[in-house]
């Protein structure tokens, strides 16, 4: 089999792991080699995402490192034996390698956390919201504008194609108010998330301005846990580069970095609470009806 000219975020997390496994087992690449009848450039390369590994001799390599969690193991097998391939194979040509990643990762995730502070969330954008987002702040880049919105709304397809996926937003109240797409198009973006909260799977929650204690997280960031937390990935944007992190300390510290946010921001609403009980606090959804309010005065 050829080594792969291209590696793909999937390939090379599944490559990390067996090194690391391999690693805190203390044996060496020969050492693993010998296991399953590998040379040590053979698995330098299925480590480093050059190249698969069948199920058998995961399995192999498995037992000798000591893992024994079994949702673990069901997980990475998963994750060793997809092909890649997914509604976003037909965008392949029209956007960049990273986006075609970022839907494969979220496929495969069993809850997704997304912190924004000056954009609604991706997964939760309008159209024309969208629209306004690339044709403004990538206009100097040379985009298939349309493509990339295109693919964008696709991605959304997974907030109902498993009932079971898990989707948690804290969005700081800086993004419901800025009023860069147009006022049409904010309060056609506010009633969506008003109707997206609607789904029994998903959990939008406003970081307010009077958010107590501490200063906001200045940075957005998505968490990505495909049911194993150990193969949980975070996806930081930065302004030059898309970042994808794997190592335990990251998921962890991402993980309470979301969970504090969580806990700062306005409670969600139960949508089957009266009235009554939603005018008897201030709430995520309150705050979102408030400023769709605003809009239409």
């Amino acid at each position: 089999m050829g080594l792969r000219g291209e590696i793909s975020q999937r390939q090379r997390r599944f490559g990390e792991e067996l090194q690391r496994l391999r690693l805190a087992a203390g044996l060496s690449a020969p050492e693993a080699g010998a296991l399953v009848g590998m040379k040590s450039p053979a698995v330098s390369h299925t480590e480093a995402g050059r190249t698969g590994l069948n199920q058998e001799r995961l399995g192999v390599w498995l037992d000798a490192y000591g893992c024994d969690d079994p949702v673990y193991r069901a997980k990475l097998a998963d994750m060793g034996r997809r092909t890649g391939k997914g509604w976003w194979s037909e965008f392949a040509d029209r956007v960049p390698d990273l986006a075609l990643d970022l839907a494969e990762t979220e496929d495969s995730a069993a809850l997704i956390a997304n912190y924004e502070t000056f954009y609604v969330p991706g997964l939760l954008q309008v159209p024309a919201y969208a629209e306004a987002i690339y044709k403004d702040a990538h206009r100097d880049r040379k985009l298939d504008v349309e493509a990339e919105i295109d693919f964008r709304i696709n991605r959304q397809r997974i907030l109902t194609d498993l009932p079971r996926r898990e989707f948690r937003f804290v969005v700081h109240e800086t993004a419901l108010r800025l009023r860069f797409p147009g006022d049409a198009v904010m309060r056609a973006q506010l009633a969506h998330l008003l109707e997206i909260s609607e789904l029994p799977n998903v959990t939008i929650q406003v970081l307010p301005f009077t958010a107590p204690k501490k200063p906001p997280h200045t940075g957005q960031f998505l968490l990505l846990d495909p049911g194993a937390a150990d193969l949980s990935t975070v996806v930081v944007d930065h302004p030059s580069h898309t970042e994808y992190l794997g190592d335990r300390h990251a998921i962890d510290t991402y993980r309470r970095t979301f969970n504090k946010l969580s806990d700062l921001a306005l409670f969600p609403v139960d949508i089957g609470q009266s009235s009554l009980a939603l005018s008897s606090s201030r709430d995520s959804w309150g705050l979102i009806r408030h400023l769709l309010y605003l809009l239409q005065t």
